[in-house]
């Protein structure tokens, strides 16, 4: 076998954008042939995938998965939202997301190794840019798991936009679950309830209503009676179990499992591309970029 320098593994990738590995591993087929290692990425088509690396993918669909009690929440990029009507891309996506709920990766490396109908979920990823012709990221995924006595919720919006995944103890009703999810979707709640909250948050929010009190020019007495009541409103919007449910505005989330003799254990929602800074082009470069493709 050739002895591979880190010297000229740098160059391959400096010249195809390829990951260290898939550099290496090309020299050492070819004994340390550039020319031949850069062909060999070309026709996997590895080097064009990876000169799309560099855009911004902040569109796509999230999906969730379900294997018995386990269930997977994953999001996949791509840099349009047409992608998300193409089959090949939606196909993957669900894949995806079946492949890490039955395999419970215990990170994104391990996952990207999981096997697909197509290779490697790493090279599934690479075969979808090649043939939609965009730079398709596999972002993130949680992996979630109940008793038989539990019950999953997912919720989809819009085909993958927003997905929801919730679990709910005490109960094997799904719908009860869903509708949970659905709420999720629609309201987006940043947690269970008030215990959950950070000392150092509501601190600082306290700080901040204090200050909007005080410049009310209200008396001290009533200064602190403003804050604690806009402190309860703000718990109350940001926690699930006391927001009033979507579907019954008359009864919080919380009554609406409490009724059903259930309890929120715990929910994860995904908004394809929250986070992620978008690339802001003009048209017309934009145009003249992809021709020069």
């Amino acid at each position: 076998m050739a002895n591979i320098s880190a010297k000229l593994v740098k160059e391959l990738r400096d010249k195809t954008g390829v990951g260290m590995m898939d550099a290496k591993k090309a020299l050492v087929e070819v004994e340390g042939d550039m020319d031949k290692a850069i062909d060999s990425l070309r026709e996997k088509g590895m080097a064009k995938a990876a000169k799309k690396s560099e855009r911004v993918a902040a569109e796509g669909l999230s999906s969730v998965a379900v294997q018995g009690n386990t269930a997977a929440i994953v999001e996949v990029n791509s840099e349009t939202d047409f992608v998300s009507k193409n089959d090949k891309f939606q196909n993957l996506v669900k894949e995806i997301a079946e492949v890490v709920a039955k395999n419970k990766p215990a990170d994104m490396d391990e996952a990207l190794q999981l096997e697909t109908s197509n290779g490697t979920v790493d090279s599934a990823l690479i075969d979808a840019t090649q043939v939609i012709g965009e730079k398709i990221s596999f972002r993130r995924f949680e992996v979630l798991e109940k008793t038989d006595n539990d019950a999953f919720g997912s919720y989809l919006h819009m085909g993958g936009s927003i997905a929801v995944l919730t679990v709910l103890n005490g109960t094997t009703d799904e719908s009860v679950a869903k509708n949970v999810a659905m709420h999720v979707a629609a309201i987006n709640p940043r947690y269970i309830n008030e215990e959950q909250i950070s000392q150092e948050e509501l601190e600082h929010e306290k700080g901040i209503l204090t200050e909007q009190a005080e410049s009310e020019g209200k008396p001290a007495n009533i200064v602190e009676k403003m804050v604690e009541g806009r402190l309860n409103k703000f718990k109350s919007e940001i926690c699930l179990v006391d927001q009033p449910y979507v579907k019954d505005p008359d009864m919080t989330v919380g009554k609406y499992v409490a009724d059903n003799n259930a309890a929120v254990n715990t929910f994860v929602r995904y908004e394809v591309g929250e986070g992620i800074e978008k690339q802001e082009e003009n048209f017309a470069d934009e145009v003249m970029n992809q021709a020069k493709q």
